[in-house]
């Protein structure tokens, strides 16, 4: 589905919340978005060249890396 960027004046339901499904959502404003600092933005940069470069991982790594991490239910 996406996400939904929407503008609400306090009252009216916009045509975006109308289009929703039923379910569960988050909704945080996006005006309060903190920006990136200067550390942050060099990273992500550093990050898409190692991936430009071809010195990047395969997903299918990173997922079992991350699910190893996460505590057993």
């Amino acid at each position: 589905m996406g996400v939904k960027v929407i503008r609400w004046d306090g009252t009216y339901i916009s045509d975006e919340l109308r289009q929703l499904p039923p379910g569960r959502y988050a909704v945080e404003s996006v005006d309060d978005v903190p920006q990136l600092t200067e550390e942050g933005e060099r990273g992500i940069l550093a990050a898409l060249d190692e991936l430009d470069g071809g010195r990047g991982r395969p997903l299918s790594d990173v997922v079992r890396e991350i699910r190893r991490e996460l505590p057993r239910r």
